[in-house]
């Protein structure tokens, strides 16, 4: 029974690898002064309704001649925090309005003069979204589950995550085809209707002068506009009944 309970795990944790939601990143922000915002954004994108924890961790200490601000927004114009001269670990919680990509934002300014060339703070950023968001530790305590059923809920609500992010992806695929069948429709007919044009205007090239050379051969020299314009309207309009020529209104 043990060791059937330690393989148990140790496939959940094998899954754990390929399933996990969660991101992290290190790195160093340089000090910067002046007015302008000089921000460094981590982006990610979150589907409706989905909860998400963004924890952060700044070094240094207060009073080194740096400040970190954050600043957490999502592309529809959406505040969700802007902590301010963070030091040591911050976490901000949000539920996502809808599919969006959201931006986590760090701008570190320069207040004093330390003696140091570029001063830096280090930062690391944890991004957890879905399942990986959620307390597991405290839904194991409050429901007095075991420890392998705690992973199966958790396995089980990441899988959910993936298969609402895959029906997201189909959705959106089937959205951009109709789009391109639509443009290739709309391209269609107007290269037909490009066409037309083009051949009416070489009839209408090839009735223009006939006009004019038969004016010419039957040896009237001066022809009034209005004589000229009356018969190339009556040849355009023979032309137009034989052949079937028309514009059509593509758009």
């Amino acid at each position: 029974m043990g060791t059937s309970s330690i393989t148990l795990r140790s496939i959940l944790g094998f899954l754990f690898v390929f399933v996990q939601l969660a991101s992290a990143l290190k790195f160093d922000l340089t000090a910067t002064s002046g007015g302008g915002k000089n921000e460094r954004c981590i982006r990610n994108f979150v589907s409706k309704d989905q909860l998400v924890v963004v924890t952060a961790t700044v070094g240094g200490t207060k009073g080194d001649g740096q400040k970190v601000n954050i600043h957490i927004k999502d592309a529809m114009g959406n505040d969700y925090g802007r902590p301010k001269d963070v030091v040591g670990e911050t976490r901000q919680l949000f539920t996502s309005p809808a599919d969006t990509a959201f931006d986590v934002c760090f701008e570190n300014q320069l207040t004093g003069h330390n003696g140091i060339s570029n001063p830096t703070r280090p930062i690391e950023l944890d991004v957890d979204i879905g399942a990986d968001a959620r307390d597991w530790n405290s839904i194991q305590h409050q429901e007095k589950l075991k420890p392998v059923e705690t992973d199966l809920r958790r396995i089980e609500e990441m899988v959910a995550d993936v298969v609402t992010e895959m029906e997201y992806l189909r959705a959106r695929e089937q959205r951009l085809r109709d789009t391109n069948e639509s443009t290739n429709e709309r391209v269609k007919w107007f290269a037909f209707g490009t066409m037309g044009m083009l051949v009416g205007l070489g009839a209408w090239q090839v009735v223009y002068l006939r006009a004019y050379f038969r004016y010419v051969d039957s040896g009237v020299e001066l022809v009034s506009e209005r004589d000229l314009v009356t018969d190339l309207a009556t040849d355009l309009s023979t032309l137009s009944k034989d052949f079937g020529l028309g514009v059509a209104c593509i758009f």
